[in-house]
């Protein structure tokens, strides 16, 4: 939806494994930092979205999560929202947050994301992910994903390794790549030069989990998960905490921000049963297009982007989505530097959920952080020169051959 609200604070913690914090200590963290990079108290909060993806499966807190983190800063009294909707819990809660400024409801309102994933018992983790799907066609799923594994020729991928030493996502990113190979020939190579990329970008993000930078080579000797993805191109569990302030127009002239960072607009959308007459391929093709019109740009206008390599082919085919090139062209777009820092559209300057990690209830904000951080002009190293416009695409769940939600926000300076 058009949307009239401004980003006056950001927060986020390191991302990575946080054995010894749990989400209250991870949600302070980040929300004391956005408190006090929009110079505020925390006293004129007037409501809080509060995103968590696994908590009840991993630390067991289910229900009331989001005041948990509040109470045990200080923070109570205002309404607080609870927000689960798989990876996409976080840019949720912001296009809620922000919605409810626009609507003129609030005029300072927290949307914050927060997620532990590291367990002892690793299985416990991955089942996280296996709950993304529809549980009562998981045996199905899973024997699906098999059966595509067997019949390519992929041995890796057809090991019962998915759901116990690996995310079942894996095994649906590496069947779609496979397919992208078959139809376009996209090749490992461009895969890895994803990760290499996305590398390059986290070495200078100190918040991201992986800060190694690889070259293609490396990333190809590295084991394989699922055919064709080895362990860079997918992306790691992981804990952390990101948390924005959002407040109205009256509101940021109040607080005297200087050139504040507006959001234009945030569209949030499900999965559904295509039929051949439908206007759109995928609901990522719809929230795309939505989101362009509403904001009134096309592909050509963005400054950059952070979105959803949840693994290595993932960011090829988004590209193709976005319309920064031609379907099955995504491959040598990566191939030709136009994606890396100082090329023409810098995808991922964060690291990428590749790098900076993907504890996923707090994902999508964690996005948001790095597009307003650029933004504003205040990226360091791996600053994009001139930002003015940038979007954050963030997926979560899946049903069919589609995403289960999907949300497009788009900000500008």
């Amino acid at each position: 939806m058009k949307l009239n609200a401004y980003i006056a604070g950001v927060g986020m913690t390191k991302f990575g494994k946080h054995l010894d914090r749990g989400m209250k200590s991870l949600g302070a963290e980040a929300i004391q930092l956005a408190l006090d990079d929009a110079g505020i108290e925390k006293s004129v909060i007037q409501a809080a979205w509060m995103a968590n993806a696994a908590g009840g499966l991993i630390t067991g807190q289910e229900c009331i999560g989001g005041q948990v983190i509040l109470r045990g800063m200080g923070i109570g009294t205002i309404p607080v929202i609870n927000i689960e909707n798989a990876c996409a819990s976080a840019s949720t809660a912001f296009e809620q947050a922000a919605a409810m400024v626009t609507a003129g409801l609030y005029d300072i309102v927290l949307a914050v994301g927060t997620e532990k994933l590291y367990h002892e018992d690793k299985v416990k983790t991955f089942s996280a992910f296996g709950s993304a799907v529809d549980v009562e066609a998981f045996a199905e799923i899973m024997a699906n994903l098999k059966k595509s594994a067997e019949a390519s020729g992929a041995k890796a991928a057809s090991g019962d390794g998915a759901g116990k030493s690996r995310s079942m996502f894996m095994d649906l990113y590496a069947s779609s790549a496979r397919a992208h190979m078959k139809a376009y020939g996209t090749t490992a190579e461009q895969f890895a030069a994803v990760s290499a990329k996305n590398s390059f970008h986290g070495s200078m993000n100190e918040r991201a989990q992986f800060r190694e930078v690889l070259s293609v080579e490396e990333v190809l000797a590295q084991p394989m998960i699922a055919e064709p993805l080895t362990r860079p191109m997918c992306s790691p569990i992981g804990d952390g905490s990101a948390a924005l302030v959002v407040v109205s127009e009256k509101k940021a002239k109040q607080l005297g921000l200087v050139d504040p960072v507006k959001v234009i607009t945030s569209v949030l959308r499900s999965g559904w049963d295509r039929s051949g007459e439908d206007e759109f391929s995928s609901v990522g093709d719809l929230c795309i297009k939505t989101a362009y019109e509403e904001a009134g740009i096309g592909p050509e206008d963005l400054s950059l982007i952070e979105l959803h390599d949840a693994s290595a082919p993932a960011e090829i085919m988004t590209y193709e989505t976005l319309g920064l090139c031609a379907k099955g062209e995504g491959g040598p777009l990566v191939e030709s530097g136009a994606t890396r820092l100082g090329g023409r559209i810098p995808v991922n300057t964060s690291g990428g959920l590749l790098r900076k990690g993907h504890p996923i209830g707090a994902t999508g904000v964690a996005q948001l952080v790095e597009l307003t951080e650029q933004l504003r002009g205040t990226a360091g190293a791996r600053q994009v020169e001139g930002a003015r416009i940038g979007l954050a695409h963030n997926g979560g769940g899946s049903i069919g051959t589609d995403a289960a939600a999907q949300c497009v926000t788009i900000l500008t300076r």
